[in-house]
């Protein structure tokens, strides 16, 4: 079965941020000078895990309040997505939520883990990641009216990263 260019310029931006997240995370987990670290306890690593996931709240809250503003201000959608079949940039918008709400959900759950499991050498690549969670989440947002290929880049560098610490995380725990 032949390979679409949608699918090819996907393919390009999602391979492009899986090179990116491996090498920055990598980076982070093995260049950052020991200094820079938070000390080795679990309170510290817990505060570490909360800083992390209050950075990619960041951009659930604020796609909440996007919706939310839009339906305010737009007659059309004030009822809500579940009342009305809604205008297409209430789409967008509701569709930018839930899977920026799906990708928080699992960086937190991440972010925690990784936090308690991993080496103390390792956490600097536990900030990196919500770094590379918010501007993978800006430019999703970004691309997203664009079509795929627009905001394949964005997505993966969201996503990647958080599935780099799971993985990690899966190892260190076993």
């Amino acid at each position: 079965m032949p390979i679409s260019p949608k699918q090819v310029s996907v393919m390009r931006g999602m391979l492009s941020a899986l090179a990116v997240s491996a090498l920055v995370l990598g980076a982070a987990a093995w260049l950052i000078p020991e200094t820079w670290l938070p000390a080795d306890t679990a309170s510290a690593r817990m505060a570490l895990a909360a800083r992390s996931t209050l950075f990619a709240a960041f951009w659930l809250l604020a796609t909440i309040g996007i919706l939310a503003r839009h339906r305010f201000f737009t007659p059309a959608d004030i009822d809500g997505s579940g009342l009305t079949t809604g205008t297409d940039m209430a789409r967008i918008y509701q569709a930018v939520l839930q899977n920026t709400l799906e990708q928080t959900v699992l960086a937190g759950f991440v972010y925690a883990s990784f936090a308690a499991l991993a080496p103390d050498r390792m956490l600097g690549a536990l900030p990196v990641a919500a770094v590379l969670f918010w501007l993978g989440r800006a430019l999703f947002w970004h691309g997203y009216a664009k079509g795929a290929g627009a905001r394949a880049f964005g997505f993966a560098l969201t996503f990647y990263p958080t599935v780099m610490l799971f993985a990690a995380t899966v190892i260190l725990a076993f």
